[in-house]
């Protein structure tokens, strides 16, 4: 599925063709600029007045916005199809059963959708409960309290006499108790509601903070300023819910890190020289590649070197950064190609490696990628390290010597049937067909 048939692309190439920022339409919408990002990255859907509304911003008839709307719905029902390919679903007459059958083709293309948005809040919840500090409390509470209950009633049916001080101290115990597990229910419910409210407008935690970076175009100029990174947090993230500020302070923590070990006036005139080469940069500040890397993608878009794309993941592979470039997007859900090498560089720590690649299936747009893995925090004794990887992606022109080596960006949109990565088939089945 192109990405120009999207009604949300298409309000996104429509900004960026204006020079609008994204904060901007989503203040002049009426609309969280974490809302935009996912009605951009068409993670959510788009229509009545809302789209009138921006589409008058944009200067634009809606019908320009929500043009190709029937190819959207034919992609949703094949990806629908191949998701569940034991109830043998035609593939080849898609486009038959959307025109004849538009009604049944949305149900199905949104029962689809609401089936993802539930899988997704089953991976932001089981994320929550294993990182969320008031979850992990409220819950080691209530286990703690019922296993008091628990105790004191095993007591009392034990077999003979109690002594009525000691029994009538038994029961307010339970009692107690009791009230303190039913008040720790209803407010862990609240609480368990509230975010889940919240994350269907917002996302999950993840993708507010990188819609806070998309934003302000991944330079945060107070951070640059010398500002406290809290303070900043604090005011940038004042709409976020409390999992994504926490998310927030650790990224503002670390850019704030990253500007006091290399300023942004003296970067601004050493790109002058290296350009987007992170390892000249890094030698010239005496620090390591990984920061000189994050110092590239947070430069503003007057820097010499121009705009850079980052990945950063843990040693599980799972992203903890992302700033993609518009000929080399990154996926936010993990299912993103093994051959890259931001996960060579885990299993080659303290290693720089460099590759020239290009999307499969198309003939220009090569990038330079360099990947570097190192320890995310200090060693410790009898303790195995815990290593981040880093991957700069540059436009700049490849090596001559050095052919592009043809990568996907996801198995579901990747045209190279012969991949010997391919985790699932390409949604582009016809072009996975042939071989590219």
């Amino acid at each position: 599925m192109a990405r120009d048939t999207l009604t949300g692309s298409r309000i996104r190439e429509r900004r960026n063709i204006l020079g609008m920022k994204q904060a901007e339409l989503a203040r002049r919408a009426g609309i969280s600029a974490s809302y935009l990002n996912l009605i951009e990255h068409n993670r959510r859907r788009i229509g009545g007045k809302l789209l009138l509304d921006i589409a008058e911003i944009l200067g634009v008839e809606p019908s320009v916005l929500t043009e190709g709307a029937e190819a959207t719905l034919i992609a949703s029902l094949r990806e629908a199809a191949l998701r569940a390919d034991e109830a043998g679903a035609e593939l080849d007459r898609l486009d038959e059963f959307a025109g004849r059958f538009p009604g049944w083709a949305r149900l199905l293309a949104e029962s689809r959708a609401r089936i993802d948005t539930l899988e997704r809040s089953v991976e932001a919840l089981t994320d929550r409960l294993a990182h969320d500090p008031h979850l992990a409390d409220a819950l080691h509470e209530m286990l703690s309290t019922v296993t008091s209950i628990r105790s004191t009633a095993s007591i009392l049916a034990e077999p003979g006499e109690i002594d009525p001080d000691w029994q009538r101290r038994f029961h307010r115990n339970i009692y107690e108790d009791s009230a303190r597990l039913a008040e720790s229910s209803r407010s862990l419910a609240s609480y368990l509601e509230a975010e889940g409210k919240a994350a269907a407008e917002r996302g999950t935690p993840q993708e507010e903070v990188e819609a806070l970076f998309e934003a302000a175009d991944y330079h945060i100029a107070p951070l640059d300023a010398g500002a406290a990174p809290e303070q900043v947090a604090q005011e940038l993230g004042a709409e976020l819910s409390p999992t994504a500020r926490a998310l927030l302070r650790r990224a503002f923590t670390r850019y704030a890190a990253d500007a006091e070990a290399m300023p942004l006036d003296r970067v601004m005139e050493a790109v002058v020289v290296t350009g987007t080469d992170a390892l000249a940069l890094a030698q010239r500040f005496g620090t390591d590649p990984a920061r000189a890397m994050r110092r590239l993608a947070s430069l503003p878009r007057t820097a010499a070197c121009g705009p850079v794309g980052l990945a950063i993941c843990d040693a599980s592979g799972v992203f903890t950064f992302r700033r993609p470039l518009p000929d080399f997007p990154i996926p936010r859900f993990g299912a993103d190609c093994p051959l890259w090498p931001l996960f060579a560089a885990l299993s080659r720590p303290m290693s720089v490696l460099s590759r020239v690649l290009q999307s499969a299936g198309r003939q220009s747009g090569a990038v330079t990628a360099i990947a570097f893995a190192q320890p995310s925090g200090p060693p410790r004794v009898n303790r195995e390290p815990v290593f981040e990887a880093h991957m700069m992606i540059a436009p700049s022109p490849p090596r001559q010597s050095e052919p592009a080596e043809p990568v996907g960006i996801t198995c579901r949109i990747c045209p190279r049937a012969s991949c010997p990565a391919r985790r699932e088939p390409s949604l582009l089945g016809d072009a996975a067909q042939q071989g590219f």
